[in-house]
């Protein structure tokens, strides 16, 4: 269960956000000032920070640049009412991950968390060489193989390809793999996926059945 931290000085708000990703299935802590937010950090393991910039004892950016002296890897999105264009600067020049401007609407606030977690888990297994039947992949050097012959996918293809093999026996709806490959901003036709299934298809598909399986009524999974 993905573990995350949420920064807020505003307890009815620390609530809410508290109470929506606890019904989304994640493990929350929450911190009302910057020095909570940097022992519970310190002494938890989390995935995720949800910091607001304006909290007592110590800043959301002080928070983050101490953050950031420990762990560079860890997603960090930023809170905040203020909307001055050098705010979002310094807190993304801070290392911030995100950025995002109250008021806000949760569902958009849930987008951006699933976006940058499912991120994150690919960064940790960014090293791995990844074997299923005739295929290999190779995600620090973006490289596919098949029956040992490298297979030029383009980027999108291969995201796809990466995200659907990173959640093997998963069937995946359109919608959450537009969400992942194509971000939460984007609004083009679910059918987009259909397509890019196709094309990857034809470029390993050399044996039956295919490595991509469809699921009716739901979209696509590859599976053992």
């Amino acid at each position: 269960m993905e573990k995350i931290l949420i920064v807020e000085d505003d307890e009815k708000i620390a609530r809410v956000i508290q109470l929506e990703l606890d019904f989304e299935g994640y493990q929350t802590e929450v911190a009302y000032t910057g020095k909570e937010a940097l022992e519970q950090f310190e002494n938890g393991s989390f995935d995720l920070i949800l910091l607001d910039v304006m909290i007592p004892e110590l800043s959301g950016l002080e928070v983050l640049r101490r953050i950031r002296l420990q762990d560079e890897q860890i997603k960090v999105i930023m809170l905040t009412a203020r909307d001055a264009v050098m705010d979002k600067v310094s807190g993304l020049d801070s290392g911030a991950n995100d950025y995002m401007t109250k008021p806000y609407e949760l569902e958009e606030l849930l987008a951006r968390i699933r976006a940058h977690l499912k991120a994150r888990s690919f960064s940790k297994s960014k090293n791995e060489i990844i074997k299923h039947r005739h295929l290999e992949i190779n995600p620090l050097a973006r490289e596919v193989k098949s029956h040992g012959e490298i297979i030029y996918l383009t980027q999108k293809e291969y995201d796809v390809l990466l995200y659907l093999i990173n959640h093997k026996n998963q069937a995946l709806s359109r919608e959450q793999i537009i969400e992942s490959v194509w971000g939460y901003d984007y609004f083009g036709d679910t059918n987009t996926v259909d397509v890019y299934v196709r094309y990857i298809r034809k470029k390993l598909d050399s044996e039956k059945p295919s490595l991509i399986s469809a699921v009716r009524g739901i979209g696509y999974m590859i599976k053992d």
